[in-house]
């Protein structure tokens, strides 16, 4: 159990380093093609911005999209007791408590530290899971704020999105602002034009693996905390078969849910933010606690 959940961690920063040195070379790449050194600078600081934009606004929006409706202990007792609980288990501030009116069964996390962060139910996980399996969902759903993986996520989402905007613009520039190219420089123009066609690519794999492995890591970490994987993997279980797409989902946010909220089949579940149900379920029957 401790070693997966230390692999899991030393993995994800590997990732996030991969993505940083990405995100630099496709800059520097491109402000070579430009004949432009400061276009690096440009970029650098845009990319920082946009970053603390995403950090600091991601939690609010992720509610307000996601329509997401704020409760008290006397709303829902069942759901407050079982998050109150694992809470005061893993030493963490009570997160605020939310609900979304969807019959998909589906929960996330929110919040970029535990003092502001927030869990969220759907009504069809709350009408269709016991409490142990509640349980095991609310534990892993703590389980992110506990290993803060909003920030990580936020961050990786954040430089999906630059590299995407970086790439727009060269095509922009391309196409339609004028040749931009100097003499001699034809050759790094030419993979600058492979590089915007590849690095958002690149980067959205780096930011599924990402997810993928925060994912494994929070369902590790939920069954350590209540001691009994098992309601975890009947509660994954159960979402397989009753499903987890929710009537209006929003890719923005579909990273930070507990199952894919997307619909999606066949090759699109390569490209899913989260690892096969099936997988999460043998992992969590094959922990030793």
């Amino acid at each position: 159990m401790y070693g997966q959940i230390s692999a899991n961690k030393r993995r994800t920063v590997i990732l996030l380093l991969a993505f940083v040195g990405l995100l630099w070379g496709f800059a520097y790449v491109m402000s070579k093609a430009f004949a432009n050194p400061g276009l690096l600078f440009v970029i650098g600081t845009f990319s920082l911005g946009y970053a603390v934009f995403s950090y600091f606004a991601g939690a609010k929006m992720a509610l307000a999209l996601n329509r997401a409706k704020q409760i008290e202990k006397k709303d829902d007792p069942r759901l407050w007791r079982i998050v109150e609980n694992l809470a005061i288990t893993e030493g963490l501030p009570m997160p605020r408590v939310y609900i979304v009116d969807d019959p998909a069964l589906n929960a996330f996390a929110t919040g970029r530290k535990p003092v502001v962060s927030a869990v969220c139910a759907t009504t069809g996980l709350l009408q269709a899971l016991d409490d142990q399996e509640l349980e095991g969902v609310m534990a892993h759903e703590l389980g992110h704020v506990k290993n803060l993986d909003m920030r990580v996520s936020t961050l990786a989402f954040a430089l999906v999105g630059i590299i995407s905007m970086i790439a727009d613009f060269f095509w922009h520039i391309t196409f339609w602002g004028g040749d931009n190219r100097r003499e001699g420089n034809q050759l790094i123009y030419v993979l600058a034009i492979v590089a915007v066609i590849l690095a958002p690519i690149a980067a959205s794999l780096l930011q599924l693996a990402i997810s993928r492995r925060r994912e494994y890591l929070a369902d590790a970490t939920g069954a350590l905390t209540t001691r009994y994987p098992e309601g975890l993997a009947s509660a994954l279980e159960k979402i397989g078969e009753r499903g987890s797409s929710l009537r209006k989902p929003n890719t923005a946010t579909a990273h930070m849910f507990f199952a894919n909220p997307l619909h999606s089949g066949g090759i699109a579940n390569l490209f899913s933010t989260h690892p096969p149900i099936e997988a999460r379920i043998k992992a969590l029957r094959e922990m030793k606690l």
